[in-house]
């Protein structure tokens, strides 16, 4: 599978791949080596892509130092993210700056200025600048919005929010990415932090054991990647060996119904 040809159907595998809202948001050498840690531990567990915005302060640019030297190995995700056409041009420029000319894939953040930032997205992909270009939202109150761009034909990949907890997107988002052939990623695989209020024992996970899970987090990652409209979710970590844990979730074989169903329940939904 040639993850970076990015589309459903190169997509069949899901993955995990990685998040870097807040936990790359740092500076300094020995913060930045921590991040170049993780960075170290996800593509040796096997997660390829890697998620950022200029929301996220810093993240950009120290997602960019750490893929320095193996861009080769890493499919970035990255946004635009103003409501001014100019100041998006210049984003998309210094992001481009960061990931050695090319992002694979390029967001439109929250919809903002979808339009417009769309227009710049296609031309730079005209230039071989830019792979594919998305949109995000993690609000369901935007979910109508969202369906507008996906039916424009001018995205080929959204990035929402899915988890036992919010499953808003079952109602039209999965549909219709299954309809049109849209890759899907998912934020919010643990509901920022919510979901681990409540960690189930070791004895309740027992049952997932044969599926490869051992940790409330790779049951939770697993939960959403086994829903065959989905292909990618981007768990964040400031914590090496969390990253290597994560990415495991990325495998075979995949919860069916009734696991998905034990694992929303575990959840307390």
């Amino acid at each position: 599978m040639d993850l970076r040809r990015f589309g459903q159907s190169e997509l069949s595998v899901p993955v995990v791949g990685m998040g870097t809202w807040s936990t790359f948001d740092v500076t300094g050498a020995a913060a930045e080596a921590v991040t170049r840690e993780v960075l170290d531990e996800a593509l040796a567990g096997g997660a390829r892509v890697f998620d950022s915005s200029p929301m996220y302060g810093q993240a950009e640019r120290v997602l960019g130092l750490g893929v320095a030297g193996r861009r080769d190995q890493a499919i970035v995700a990255t946004k635009v993210w103003t409501t001014s056409t100019e100041d998006g041009r210049r984003q998309i420029d210094r992001a481009l700056g960061y990931y050695g000319g090319h992002v694979e894939l390029y967001q439109v953040h929250n919809l903002v200025n979808w339009s417009a930032h769309i227009d710049t997205l296609e031309r730079e992909q005209a230039r071989g600048r830019v792979g594919l270009i998305g949109a995000t939202h993690y609000s369901a109150s935007a979910f109508g919005e969202l369906a507008t761009v996906m039916r424009s034909g001018r995205v080929r990949f959204v990035q929402i929010p899915y988890n036992p907890l919010e499953r808003d997107v079952e109602r039209t988002i999965l549909p219709l990415a299954e309809e049109l052939g849209l890759g899907v990623i998912l934020m919010r695989p643990f509901g920022e932090g919510g979901l681990f209020r409540r960690t189930p024992s070791a004895s309740a996970l027992e049952p997932l054991a044969p599926f490869g899970v051992s940790t409330w987090a790779q049951a939770l990652l697993k939960w959403g990647l086994s829903d065959r409209r989905c292909h990618v979710s981007i768990p964040a970590t400031s914590k090496p060996a969390r990253m290597r844990e994560n990415a495991a979730a990325g495998q075979a074989p995949w919860f069916g119904p009734a696991e998905r169903a034990y694992v929303t329940k575990l959840a307390g939904a």
